[in-house]
């Protein structure tokens, strides 16, 4: 039953396997390792944050090397991660910890989630609320929570004659950015860096961007989740894409080739002034050698709601779950890891440092400058936005909604195959993932 599910998903494992090829795959040493006799069981982490696979390396290494319980992590490509994990998890040696998203994602993979309730790792929760339950079982564990909005150059911000308490609301960037834009020749720097929409960066926009529309309806509304949604935040959508592709480092034309990496070095070497991506950028950016007093991270307005107690949309798409099809020894030995990683000094250290706020009882306190503008936000009386992409039916719409946003800056397609996409595209795709 279990191979006919993940086969219903799609036939993609040869894609994935091709796309998966470039990301490093598990050695075959490592996969019939055992610890000295074989007792201990081992872990194999396919690992959803490409931001994070050189600090995963180094901790799974000290692991293994303190317990002698091997580690194998694989990092799947961005945007490629559902793919790949059906390929995956089919495999003889299929990964003993992978990751959904949330409700959605849980749909697709609930058959393999061990129940965690009663696991070490689900008693270091601070709260159930960060346990993703299928009816009474655990079948998934928030491990961490994190923070996106608008991250600001505050030096070339104040170069161009502001400071961040000039910009408050969508009136208030738009005017800055436009500003910047009609002297960007004289600045030597652009407002926004490129929205590149290629897979390892359009998630910023058909995901990301896309909860903001998503976020204001529901509060409108009073629902957390929807089968048909209305779209009456799409015209507060196409403004900020407008701002976005218009007061860029490049043409709205050539986003279809911009990727993730250019937007990120754009905005490291000086480029520009605004960058839309979360807290797991700090790391990168502090290691390109960007310093905290010329960093911070401000909302994403987008002219809705109140603007004056809106803060940084914050929430969590990462859940940790335990292959319920994994032999007993390595599920005891994957528990086991995670309860290293949210309990010993180096474990947390790595996850406060490179991954966010972690909801665990002996979560490390954070250095990172981003969560901490969050903190201060909701300190401040701003109430966060919550992460509702976790709702959105499939990644087929959400491609559908990236194919258009990518037509549209062309100027091959129009916004109105935007809302289509939103819109009805939301509709056939929860009727089709919910039958």
């Amino acid at each position: 039953m279990k191979m006919k599910k993940v086969l219903a998903l799609g036939l993609i494992a040869m894609m994935a396997a091709a796309t998966f090829a470039g990301c490093g795959s598990k050695s075959s040493d490592s996969a019939s390792a055992d610890g000295a006799d074989g007792s201990k069981g081992q872990v194999y982490y396919l690992n959803f944050k490409p931001e994070a696979d050189e600090a995963w390396q180094e901790i799974a290494k000290q692991y293994t090397d303190e317990t002698g319980v091997p580690v194998t992590v694989i990092t799947a490509a961005s945007g490629t991660y559902e793919e790949t994990l059906s390929s995956e998890i089919i495999k003889d040696e299929a990964p003993t910890l992978f990751q959904v998203n949330g409700p959605v994602g849980l749909a697709n993979w609930k058959d393999y989630c061990y129940d965690l309730k009663d696991s070490s790792l689900y008693n270091e929760l601070t709260s159930d609320s960060y346990a993703l339950y299928d009816g009474d079982a655990v079948a998934g564990i928030a491990y961490v929570i994190e923070s996106y909005g608008i991250i600001v150059n505050t030096k070339l911000l104040e170069q161009a004659g502001y400071s961040l308490e000039d910009i408050a609301s969508f009136d208030d960037l738009k005017k800055v950015a436009e500003d910047i834009t009609a002297r960007k020749d004289e600045l030597g720097f652009s407002a926004f860096t490129s929205a590149g929409m290629d897979g390892s960066s359009d998630w910023r926009f058909k995901t990301h961007l896309a909860n903001l529309p998503i976020y204001f309806e529901y509060q409108d509304k009073g629902i957390d989740s929807t089968d048909a949604i209305e779209g009456k935040y799409l015209d507060n959508y196409k403004a900020i894409w407008d701002l976005y592709i218009n007061n860029a480092t490049c043409a709205p034309a050539d986003l279809a080739g911009k990727t993730g990496d250019d937007a990120e070095n754009e905005f490291a070497e000086g480029q520009a002034v605004f960058y839309q991506n979360g807290s797991w950028e700090y790391a990168n950016l502090t290691d390109k050698g960007m310093t905290d007093d010329e960093l911070a991270m401000i909302p994403i307005y987008i002219g809705a709601g109140d603007e004056a107690k809106q803060g940084l949309c914050t929430g969590t798409e990462n859940y940790w779950c335990v292959n319920s099809e994994a032999s007993e020894e390595d599920i005891q030995a994957t528990i086991d890891f995670l309860t290293w990683m949210v309990t010993s000094e180096a474990g947390t250290k790595m996850l406060s440092e490179q991954i966010g706020v972690i909801p665990f009882k002996n979560a490390a306190d954070t250095t990172n400058l981003f969560v901490l503008n969050d903190r201060d936000y909701t300190d401040n009386g701003k109430t966060p936005v919550s992460w509702n992409f976790t709702t959105m039916p499939s990644e087929e719409w959400k491609n559908g909604v990236g194919s258009a946003l990518t037509a549209y800056a062309a100027g091959t397609g129009s916004w109105d195959d935007v809302v289509t996409a939103f819109v009805d595209g939301w509709a056939s795709e929860y009727a089709a993932a919910n039958n």
